[in-house]
């Protein structure tokens, strides 16, 4: 079994998630991405952030939320993603960049939207009344 490595911004407000959707994609995933050949989650969620939504995460401010896994969007059966999740605050304004075509704040409603792994965290989020 294959197992992808992902890490991934967990940025909660008034109930919402900010989520992107990639060029090309008809699906909305948690911003984040795949880790670089020795990268620490910290690090790789630095650089992620900075390469999808132009924020600078404020390092002393992240906080690991939890670890969720399931089948990859749109991969061959058997293929898992792990999505390490964090919480942090940052600078900077969100703007899309590079890969990301579409910023969007969601809430649980929108469940149907969303890759399998990002369903898991939703209704995680939710049962904590994190989100709505």
């Amino acid at each position: 079994m294959k197992e992808i490595d992902k890490i991934a911004l967990l940025y909660v407000k008034d109930g919402q998630i900010l989520s992107t959707l990639s060029k090309g994609k008809d699906t909305y995933y948690i911003p984040g991405g795949k880790r670089e050949l020795h990268e620490t989650d910290q690090q790789t969620l630095i650089r992620e952030c900075k390469e999808e939504l132009t924020i600078d995460i404020k390092e002393d401010t992240i906080k690991y939320y939890g670890t969720f896994k399931a089948q990859a969007h749109g991969k061959a059966e058997g293929i898992i993603v792990k999505m390490t999740c964090y919480m942090a605050e940052f600078i900077g304004e969100i703007k899309a960049n590079s890969e990301i075509q579409e910023i969007r704040w969601l809430n649980y409603s929108n469940i149907d939207i969303i890759s399998p792994v990002d369903k898991l965290i939703f209704k995680d989020l939710y049962e904590k009344g994190i989100l709505k």
